[in-house]
């Protein structure tokens, strides 16, 4: 220690003499590590509900597929995944996605998310479009391709986030089309 090194700070000792102190200030403790671990920025929620099934006479480990309001699956990845979708009758409405894991003999785990589902008569062609519009300027991409075609029901799943909008869109089957609109 210092020759002229205080032992406490000078604020801490004026506060004491001034009878301002009714306890002894405590050093912060380090910050401490708890069960989540590393702290950070949190990521999004991916699915809606998760949920496990059991269904027997399933093959392979994973499939993907998507149910559609009439009814009608497509399937990304996978066989049959008639008996899943059955499974979750009572779980989810369509239209949405999931994603189902075997967790072990005929149970299944199931990620479901709903999703927006748009018709677009007019085939832009390609599998993935991005509708942007903010300050009267609109860009459309269809598979990274700037394009001038216009598609209105697009832009109509946009004008309901407000003027300022981001639409997704990726081909599902045919003319039926995953959107995802967000508000800038």
């Amino acid at each position: 220690m210092g020759l002229f090194r205080r032992r406490e700070p000078l604020h801490e000792q004026l506060a004491r003499e001034g009878g301002l102190l009714t306890r002894p200030v405590e050093e912060p403790s380090p910050p401490r590590w708890v069960e989540t671990g590393i702290h950070g920025v949190p990521r999004a929620r991916e699915w809606d509900s998760v949920v496990t099934v059991e269904v027997e006479g399933m093959e392979g480990d994973r499939a993907l597929f998507v149910a559609l309001p009439d009814d009608t699956l497509v399937v990304e990845e996978g066989d049959d995944v008639e008996p899943l979708a059955s499974a979750l009758d009572g779980v989810a409405s369509p239209p949405y996605r999931a994603e189902a894991r075997r967790r072990g003999g005929s149970q299944w785990a199931v990620g479901i998310r709903a999703i927006g589902v748009v018709e677009l008569p007019d085939d832009p062609g390609g599998e993935e479009i991005l509708l942007t519009a903010n300050g009267g300027e609109r860009t459309l991409l269809v598979d990274g391709v700037d394009t001038f075609a216009s598609l209105p029901e697009l832009e109509r799943v946009g004008e309901a986030r407000g003027a300022s909008y981001v639409v997704r869109a990726r081909r599902l089957d045919g003319t039926l089309w995953e959107v995802e609109a967000t508000a800038l």
